[in-house]
């Protein structure tokens, strides 16, 4: 009986098809290694710096609280509070020239009361003891450490509106590494906890070490960066934008039947424009007018009193009207989402013209509020704060951890990027897939167009360049 030949075996159709199989595999593999290394090197710098603001400004209650403690606690608690028409009055009699448009009432008998004020052209945050009037500290409202931080969170250290569409577009970056960094990391074979979800730390400074300090974090986090990741969109310029307009449109957000007074008014301003303290999904209301009259406006205790007889609970703004058609604005983002208010109220007759509560919410109204008070850690106290400080101190690990890995495995004289797959069919349909979520998320799509293209049109056609992308 003849032996039958090696090389037979070797490509009989069984073995053909596996080979070309693995050969898929490895291309998809390859490809996606290509993007999330690209992604990484780019966005890696703007998630540490969010990831470190963003882990400063959960602990914003304790910092300022210590900071500016003098101005936000009174000396000593007096027998009965001043009136806030009393201490409004008492201010601009001791301030000349200052315009009051905001006072915020706190609900503990410790608390100085703050007023937004503007004087010469500057605001300004003056705090004033409840129970003598006086003042008792001014600050810059754009020099507080809050807001430092909050503009360092949304705006990077770049500042205005390219500061935020770069906050946005590593926001939604990190999603697709997150994404791609879960199928790189997930086990091709029977393997050991060891790598997968224990990192190895038998040897110190090795590549393997710092493989595992990076993928193996990423993979417990991964869920609980996403959810960070995804709450803090509502608040970017363009997709939470669109997040906007999808609530409203499927009255997911407030629906009509919120208006106390009938129908959705139709204005040119709305609640962001002319108030403080408003929750999410209230910040978009169209703000309706007080009915012209010929009586004086209301004194501000009248709505301190329509606060207390409408359950609206402390600590809540209310926003002076605005010329002679304006409206007090009593809103609250409160600590507890469940407690949201924001009432427009007639300034002449004290009628309630909108009041929105949570309870009027859609479903996604009432799901981005809830997640925004998690991103932001005050949903469940010191416990959120904790856990979004370490998914911050996680997120700046795995990114420090991947410059690392990356200068270990770099070839002199080249970026050390993954060799591009020869699978062409591969690469096409990823892109498409990144397109799609280009879609869904129009600033990725619009940098992953200009990455072709700059592929197509300068890099493939500057040898030095190409040398230096090449693997």
């Amino acid at each position: 009986m003849s032996a039958i030949p090696t090389d037979s075996l070797n490509n009989s159709p069984a073995n053909n098809e596996k080979r070309r199989e693995s050969s898929f595999r490895q291309a998809i593999y390859q490809s996606m290694w290509r993007w999330h290394f690209y992604a990484g090197i780019i966005f890696a710098p703007f998630l540490i710096i969010l990831a470190f603001s963003g882990g400063v400004y959960l602990f914003k209650p304790q910092i300022e609280g210590y900071l500016y403690k003098d101005m936000l606690t009174v000396r000593e608690v007096g027998a009965s509070a001043l009136s806030p028409s009393e201490i409004i009055e008492k201010t601009i009699v001791a301030y000349p020239g200052t315009t009051i448009s905001s006072i915020t009432l706190n609900d503990s008998p410790e608390a100085t009361i703050m007023m937004s004020t503007t004087n010469n052209g500057t605001s300004t945050n003056m705090y004033a003891d409840p129970y003598t009037g006086n003042i008792l500290g001014i600050m810059n409202s754009d020099e507080t450490f809050s807001a430092f931080f909050k503009k360092m969170h949304s705006e990077l250290i770049v500042g205005g509106t390219l500061g935020n569409r770069l906050v946005e577009l590593a926001a939604c970056w990190a999603i697709i590494l997150l994404i791609t960094g879960l199928f790189l990391w997930w086990p091709r074979n029977k393997s050991s906890i060891w790598g997968t979800i224990l990192p190895r730390l038998s040897k110190p400074g090795s590549r393997m070490f710092w493989r595992d300090i990076h993928a193996v974090p990423a993979f417990w986090l991964s869920l609980l960066l996403v959810i960070l990741i995804a709450t803090g969109l509502p608040w970017s310029g363009v997709l939470g934008g669109q997040i906007d307009k999808l609530a409203n449109s499927t009255n997911t957000n407030t629906p009509p039947y919120a208006y106390s007074f009938g129908e959705k008014p139709q204005s040119v301003t709305v609640a962001k424009d002319i108030a403080e303290d408003l929750p999410w999904a209230t910040q978009n209301l169209p703000v309706p007018i007080s009915a012209s009259s010929d009586y004086l406006p209301l004194n501000i205790d009248t709505i301190v009193n329509t606060a207390a007889n409408h359950n609206v609970l402390l600590p809540y703004t209310i926003t002076l009207p605005q010329g002679e058609t304006g409206v007090f604005t009593l809103s609250t983002s409160h600590i507890k989402p469940g407690k949201d208010a924001t009432l427009h109220i007639d300034q002449y007759s004290g009628a309630i013209l909108t009041d929105v509560r949570y309870a009027d919410y859609g479903v996604m109204g009432k799901a981005i509020s809830l997640g925004i008070a998690f991103h932001e850690g005050r949903l469940f106290g010191l416990v959120n704060q904790l856990v979004g400080l370490i998914a911050c101190i996680g997120l700046i690990l795995i990114a420090i951890s991947s410059y690392i890995m990356w200068k270990k495995r770099k070839p002199k004289g080249k970026l050390g990027a993954p060799s591009q797959p020869r699978n062409k069919k591969v690469t096409v349909g990823l892109i498409i897939i990144m397109l799609i979520c280009g879609a869904l998320m129009p600033l990725v799509g619009l940098s992953i167009i200009i990455v072709l293209l700059l592929d197509l049109l300068i890099i493939r056609r500057i040898k030095p360049l190409r040398h230096w992308f090449s693997s």
